[in-house]
C-alpha cells in the first residue's frame, strides 16, 4: 500500500503481524510516501514465511525495486526492525535511514512461544497479546490486536519467531552507518528496554526516543507520538 508524496518510508511488521499494524501510520501521509508491505505469508501476500531474516530481506528488496524505489526510509517494528537493519548493514547505498520501534540486536524468542504456537494456537496468541500490551491498554484495542494475529496461521507466527530467534547483530550492528532513530516503549516486555540502550550504544549518531505508557505494541498504543518522533526525523 502507498499513501502520499515524498521521501519515501517502508514500514515492516512484527511477528504474526501485517500492514495493518501500521494504520495510524497512514496519517504521516500529509509529509512523507508511506509505504506499507506485508511480508510473505503475512496479510495479503502469499506464502510461505520464511524462517529467517535473510529470505524477508530479498523479499522485501525484490518488492521495493519492482516499486521503482532506489533510495527510501526503513521502519520496522521488532521482526521487521531485524530486517531493517539487515538491509541497512546488506545494501546501505539505498537505505536513508532507519526507524527501529521495539526491536534489538539480537531478538530471542520466549520458549513458551516457540513450543505452544502450533499446539494451541489461540490460548498462545492470547499470552502474546497479553505481553505485547501496555497495562493501560483499552481492552478492545487487545482484542483487536489478537484478532488480527490470529488471521495468521500458525506455522507462519512459528516461522516469524524461528527467524526471531536466529537473529543476532551484536557484533555489527556498529556498522551500521545511516542516520537512526530508536523508538522505545518503557512499558515493552517483549524487548525491553535495555534492548534499545544497547542499539544507541552500538550505531554511532543514533537518536532515542522514550514513549510512556505503552508496551511493544507502541505504534498502535501511542500512534501520534510515534508518528510526531518520525515527522521530526525525517524532516
Amino acid at each position: 500500500e502507498r499513501y502520499g508524496k515524498g521521501e519515501a518510508c517502508v514500514f515492516m511488521h512484527g511477528a504474526g503481524g501485517s500492514s495493518l499494524s501500521w494504520y495510524s501510520q497512514r496519517a504521516l501521509q500529509d509529509r512523507m510516501e508511506v509505504v506499507l508491505l506485508d511480508l510473505p505469508g503475512h496479510g495479503d501476500s502469499p506464502g510461505p514465511a520464511p524462517d529467517n531474516i535473510e529470505e524477508y530481506c530479498e523479499a522485501v528488496q525484490g518488492t521495493l525495486a519492482e516499486m521503482g524505489l532506489d533510495r527510501y526510509y526503513l521502519a520496522g517494528h521488532s521482526m521487521g526492525g531485524a530486517i531493517a537493519m539487515s538491509l541497512a548493514l546488506s545494501s546501505p547505498e539505498k537505505v536513508k535511514g532507519l526507524i527501529l520501534i521495539g526491536t534489538g540486536a539480537k531478538l530471542r524468542v520466549m520458549p513458551e512461544f516457540l513450543e505452544g504456537i502450533l499446539k494451541d494456537k489461540e490460548k498462545t496468541v492470547r499470552m502474546i497479546i497479553d505481553l505485547a500490551f501496555g497495562r493501560t491498554t483499552p481492552p478492545e484495542i487487545k482484542e483487536e490486536g489478537f484478532k488480527a494475529m490470529m488471521k495468521c496461521y500458525a506455522r507462519t507466527i512459528y516461522n516469524d519467531y524461528l527467524a526471531c530467534d536466529k537473529f543476532d547483530i551484536m557484533n555489527r550492528a556498529e556498522k551500521i552507518t545511516c542516520p537512526t532513530l530508536i523508538l522505545c516503549a518503557l512499558s515493552d516486555l517483549l524487548t525491553p528496554p535495555k534492548y534499545s540502550e544497547y542499539l544507541k550504544w552500538k550505531i554511532k549518531g543514533s537518536e532515542i526516543k522514550l514513549i510512556e505508557q505503552a508496551g511493544h505494541m507502541m505504534m498502535i498504543e501511542k500512534g501520534e507520538e510515534v508518528n510526531s518522533a518520525i515527522r521530526a526525523f525525517i524532516g
